[in-house]
């Protein structure tokens, strides 16, 4: 069941990834594909690429796909790592990361972003994460992240330094946005960076 904050938070990236004009897609973690389904229902999308770590939830996207009328061609689901993608993923219209960096270990980020902005570097790159200033809404106490396979959970002036930080250096623009809701002090449940390369 999909509630109100991931619909928010699913309607806000769909609609960056509509303003960015992209054809070719990757969803880097797309896990069951709550996004990546609706991305291959999407007329203007040529190529979508979806990768995940996880088999189990690959199998469970594949077996909604096939419950699908997607045109032929269109849809490649891989196993393989966000951190360490092939060569031939590069140069995409759009990367998303949809509630996905969380997950990674913080040591590994420096591989993410090298991934991300030298060896992928599409045109436009979506990343959301949990906004841990918003979690006392979420009755999530101050010493637990949301998930247990959470890494780590960042507040919004943390996550604008990484992005900031890595858009300067490889050549982006960063805009950055609250989603998944809207406290007047808190932001949303989730935050949201869109990179565009210079």
């Amino acid at each position: 069941m999909t509630t109100y904050l991931h619909e928010d938070r699913l309607q806000s990236v769909l609609k960056a990834i509509r303003d960015s004009g992209a054809a070719r897609v990757l969803d880097l973690g797309c896990g069951d594909g709550d996004l990546f389904v609706r991305l291959a229902l999407m007329p203007d999308l040529t190529e979508l690429v979806g990768l995940d770590i996880c088999t189990a939830s690959l199998d469970r996207l594949r077996a909604k796909l096939r419950q699908l009328d997607v045109q032929a061609g269109k849809v490649d689901v891989r196993h393989a790592s966000m951190i360490d993608p092939t060569g031939d993923l590069a140069g995409y219209d759009c990367a998303v990361l949809l509630e996905t960096i969380e997950h990674i270990d913080p040591d590994q980020l420096s591989r993410l972003e090298r991934a991300l902005f030298r060896v992928l570097r599409p045109t436009t790159i979506i990343i959301t994460t949990p906004n841990a200033e918003f979690n006392p809404l979420l009755g999530v106490p101050s010493h637990r992240r949301r998930h247990p396979d959470h890494r780590f959970e960042w507040d919004r002036a943390r996550f604008r330094q990484w992005c900031g930080r890595a858009a300067v250096v490889a050549g982006y623009t960063a805009s950055f946005h609250d989603i998944a809701g809207a406290h007047p002090t808190l932001g949303g449940a989730s935050q949201m960076a869109v990179f565009t390369r210079t």
